[in-house]
Order: C-alpha cells, then structure tokens, then sequence
C-alpha cells in the first residue's frame, strides 16, 4: 500500500487539520475534529448539517461555507460518523429556526442521523438523497444509493437556506431536487481503505465495474472495458431511461471522478454524455465537471443529471463559497 500518510489511525485527523490550516478564513474544526463547520454564520437561518465517512473528499467538509452547509460530520474512511458527532454539530450551528440534515441512503448514515435527530432540543428534519440508478439496493443500503447527486441537493438548498426560507420550504425543495436528480457511476480500478491495507476488489486490466458504488459496492456486472463514449452510452441511457424528460428539459450535467481519473478524460466523457442527451433533445443549461464525490483513489467516474427549470437554475448559480466550490 503506497499513501501519503503518517499513520493509518491518524489520517483523518490530520486531514482535517489540514484542511482547516488552509482554509480557516472559512470553516473551523468542533472539539476534537467532532465536525467542521462555518467560522461565520449566518444568524437566524436554517443550520444544513451532513456528513458520513471520510474517503469521499471534498465531499461533505469540503462544501462547508457561504451558500452551502454549515457543519459536517466526517466518519472513519467509509464509517459512519456517530450520532454524538451529529448532535454537537447541531448544538454548534443549529438555530431556532431548525437544522436540516442531509443524508446519503446508507443504513448506518440514515439511522445514527436518525438518532441524532431524536436527541436534539431544536427542530430537525431530514432529506435522504438516493440517486444511484445502477442498483435497487446495495450492501450497505436499502433501496437505491446517495452518491453525486448529493451534491446537488446540498448546493441548491444551501442556496435558499441563505435566502431565509423556513424548514419545511427547505425540506420540500430538498426532496424535490433529489426526485429530478439520477447518477451512474463505472470503476476502472479499485480503491484501497487504509486500515485494510489492500484494494477492495480487483478488476483485470481488461475489466471494469459498471454501477460500482462509492465504496467499491458491486454494480450492475463487471464486464470488458470499453470506449468512453460506449460507457457514456450506458450510463446515461440508464440515467435519462430512469428519469423520463421531457425533450427540451433544460439539465444539469456533473461528471464527477472518483480520485484516480484526470481531468482531460473526465472532459472527454463529459463531451460523450452531452452528446447523448443531445441526441434525447436535452439541453445541458449547467454543467460541473471534477472530482467532488471521490472514493479514495479508485480510477473511474459518475455521470449525474438534474432536470432543471428556472427556480432550480437561480439557485444553482447563486453565490458559494466553500473549500471545494465557489463561484460569484
């Protein structure tokens, strides 16, 4: 196992150490690296916490700031942060307007944010994102898989929590964006938990994952590598088959790699999947392409699509600005 890493029981801490010697004029550690969240917050609005375990980098510390959330809990490499974890994070940031939790569908995520949501004196409610089309369930969940798309979600809620919109209006869009929002993701390699010490599966030089999760989860099968535009073709006929758009549907396109994949191929598939949706009468209005929702170094990437429509577009380009994002 080659890593840049001292130990493996200190990684996630001293990552997090680092992440808040760089960029410290935006967020702040909570005691003992229980959470980071905003150094400034905005007073009175609705808190947005989320989390889950680390080994996804940027996400969720990384979209911690103006426009996006106000604490995340990082867990152990693909761990589950704790429900005490969650709670300090709400007692940290939460307000009396509420805090709004989102949770990727992963049963140790949903049911330790689930507690944490019971234990809390302020109001909680909670968005469960589950985008992943590639699998009914999973390993670690039941029913369909938050991946990518979680981004979305966290993006334009953030948006309007900054606007001052109540819980239940935040709640509602949350949802709403999670149902327009469909991903797919293909592994070329896999990746190594530092704690085991050796990659997850193996794929023959020949192969790759079709549907892999963000964990190294098995997909849909594992079949010979192909073109990317032939992998593009796969993907987001599973994609747009699943959503149903009408032609015309102005659509977000984020592809996203999962650590191992350099940009230029990821522009290459970005430029396959546009094409397909153009050819579908889709219109790519907003676009994001780089790794976001990574899983450790694993070589391969997701495609995610949201069907848009002018609130959604307002709220996308709306201001953030976060260790990862930011733009205005």
């Amino acid at each position: 196992m080659k890593k840049l890493i001292n130990a493996v029981d200190s990684i996630l801490s001293e990552s997090l150490q680092g992440l808040e010697a760089i960029h410290g004029d935006i967020l702040a550690l909570g005691e003992g690296g229980a959470f980071v969240r905003r150094k400034t917050l905005t007073p009175g609005k609705v808190a947005l916490i989320s989390g889950g375990g680390s080994g996804h980098e940027p996400l969720h510390a990384g979209f911690v700031g103006l426009g996006m959330l106000d604490a995340a809990c990082p867990g152990q490499v693909f761990t589950s942060p704790t429900p005490d974890q969650m709670l300090a994070a709400v007692n940290a940031v939460g307000t009396a307007a509420g805090s709004l939790f989102i949770v990727k569908n992963y049963e140790g995520d949903v049911m330790n944010f689930e507690m944490a949501a019971e234990m809390a004196d302020t109001p909680v409610a909670t968005v469960i994102t589950d985008d992943d089309v590639a699998v009914p369930k999973s390993t670690w969940s039941t029913g369909r898989r938050g991946v990518a798309g979680t981004l979305v979600v966290e993006k334009m809620v953030g948006a309007a929590a900054e606007q001052g919109r109540e819980l239940g209006a935040l709640k509602s869009l949350g949802d709403e964006v999670n149902r327009r929002t469909r991903s797919m993701g293909v592994a070329l390699t896999s990746c190594t938990v530092p704690a085991a010490g050796k990659p997850t599966f193996t794929l023959s030089e020949d192969e790759m994952e079709m549907g892999v999760g963000i964990h190294g989860e098995p997909g849909r099968r594992r079949v010979k590598l192909a073109s990317a535009d032939a992998i593009a073709d796969e993907m987001m006929g599973a994609i747009l088959d699943d959503l149903s758009l009408t032609r015309g549907t102005p659509c977000l396109l984020l592809v996203n790699g999962f650590g191992g994949t350099p940009t230029m191929e990821l522009y290459l598939m970005a430029n396959a999947a546009k094409r397909v949706m153009a050819g579908r009468g889709l219109a790519v209005a907003r676009g994001l392409v780089g790794s976001y929702v990574t899983s450790l170094e694993m070589a391969g990437c997701s495609l995610t699509v949201t069907a848009l429509d002018d609130s959604l577009i307002q709220l996308w380009d709306a201001p953030v600005h976060t260790a990862a994002l930011r733009w205005n």
